[in-house]
């Protein structure tokens, strides 16, 4: 096989069950990407960008910590280096990722959106760039049109309980076929102990029109803002959180715990548990009443490199997998939840590949019948959204629930080039059954398996999310 063939239509597919399964069944089916960090702004304002640079590689921290590894130097990755210098500085990077997704990423997103199939690296990095960018800085490659490029459906975007929404509104009112939703992600809200939470309460306050004096001040506000999230068509809330708090808590030890640290007391680790345990219950059982769906992504241990966030920030690539108990306070959490009947539909994203099979068997403990994949086993995420993560992950769903019912994949990413995520996971999931077909551990039906590959990857998200 030539180079400029690496990717090609069988890319992933390695038996003739496979290949049918993608392109009869999976491949035409739309996107919804129902959670990711797109800019709304973008979206609303259908921006061009100017160069490949601005839309590929500025904000892909993925890229970024290749690109340290390799010793590139932070001029060239965040720094005040051109953007043509940060491209080159990337195709050199690129070929020293091999056996890192970022490889296949690369590729399929060059051939998915420019028709590019050669392969990236120092030499073709000149003309990739020139070629890349001279399509990229026009009207076919707004953000819109690239949503189109892939078919999406539906979007989920991600913000804040104290954002206008204005964007969101803008395309509510405009003929942009494609539904663009957002998710209500509160946790400044919760993490009492993090930097700036008075400021960030103050501000809450001024947006709800409360002024937040108390800990029932601060549940208002905080349900004024789901009901202007739930008036714009939100449906959909988001949690990053290493582990689910679940600490046991009376009302007068959270109302006394929150009045400390608005007069800016210290608060101890159990206080912080306990104020952040009773005011996810508050917010979860306020979801189940307005019916949203609500999602944990669980298991990050953030900002490990102390020099490195005070210069950059957060969300710059200094992450990786924490390995937090999650078991015993997950089920104590959910269960209270659904004791009193207040548990909505849940997503739960697990980070640390060790807690696959707790989190498959977990979900199996809430489904009550009441709605087909009510609490969910989310689809292999950040560090584990590979081709290996994403195999491990559907075969614990498939070994301990039923991922006839799963509701797919999600890009989680900040770049408008990252949908072909989407077709790198279709192409994981047909290549896995393709595989059991071929060796006789599944039956020759593909009408039947056929199905659950497009419910796996549109029809169980459009039913789930009622869209």
């Amino acid at each position: 096989m030539s180079t400029k063939s690496f990717i090609h239509d069988n890319f992933l597919l390695e038996n003739k069950y496979a290949e049918e399964l993608y392109h009869n069944y999976s491949k035409i089916q739309p996107i919804i990407d129902y959670h990711n960090h797109l800019s709304p702004q973008h979206i609303a304002d259908n921006t061009v960008f100017d160069n490949i640079t601005k839309v590929w590689i500025n904000g892909d921290h993925y890229k970024w910590r290749a690109m340290r590894t390799l010793g590139v130097n932070e001029q060239f990755i965040t720094g005040n280096g051109s953007d043509k210098e940060k491209f080159l500085n990337w195709a050199k990077t690129v070929p020293y990722t091999m056996r890192n997704p970022l490889y296949h990423w690369t590729h399929l997103e060059l051939a998915r959106y420019f028709g590019i199939t050669e392969l990236l690296n120092e030499k073709s990095a000149e003309r990739i760039y020139e070629e890349a960018s001279a399509k990229v800085n026009s009207a076919e490659y707004s953000t819109q049109n690239l949503l189109r490029k892939v078919n999406a459906s539906y979007v989920c975007t991600t913000e804040d309980p104290i954002d206008t929404l204005e964007h969101h509104q803008k395309l509510a009112k405009s003929d942009f076929e494609i539904k663009v939703g957002t998710a209500f992600r509160p946790d400044k809200a919760i993490l009492i102990n993090n930097d700036g939470y008075n400021a960030y309460v103050d501000t809450l306050g001024q947006v709800s029109g409360i002024e937040i004096s108390t800990y029932a001040d601060l549940c208002a506000a905080l349900r004024n803002r789901i009901e202007f999230f739930n008036q714009n068509d939100c449906k959909i809330c988001d949690h990053g959180l290493d582990q689910i708090y679940f600490e046991n808590y009376t009302e007068s030890e959270v109302v006394a715990i929150f009045k400390k640290k608005r007069e800016n007391g210290t608060l101890s680790n159990e206080e912080a548990l306990k104020f952040q345990s009773a005011i996810l219950v508050y917010l979860c059982e306020t979801y189940h009443e307005f019916g949203w769906v609500q999602q944990f992504h669980l298991g990050a241990l953030r900002n490990n490199n102390a020099r490195m966030h005070r210069i950059l920030g957060p969300d710059t690539g200094w992450d990786s997998i924490g390995d937090y108990p999650q078991a015993q306070k997950l089920s104590a959490f959910l269960n209270a939840l659904d004791s009193n009947d207040k548990l909505t539909k849940t997503i739960i994203y697990n980070l640390n590949p060790a807690d696959n099979e707790v989190m498959a068997t977990m979900i199996g403990n809430f489904n009550d019948g009441s709605v087909k994949g009510k609490v969910q086993f989310g689809s292999g995420w950040w560090f584990l959204d590979q081709k290996d993560g994403m195999i491990k992950q559907m075969n614990a769903l498939s070994n301990m629930g039923l991922i006839s019912c799963f509701v797919g994949m999600l890009t989680d990413s900040r770049s408008f080039l990252s949908f072909p995520r989407h077709e790198y996971f279709r192409r994981i999931l047909c290549n896995l059954l393709g595989d059991e077909i071929q060796r006789g551990e599944l039956p020759n039906d593909m009408e039947w398996i056929g199905k659950m590959v497009a419910d796996i990857s549109y029809f169980n998200a459009k039913e789930y999310f009622n869209l």
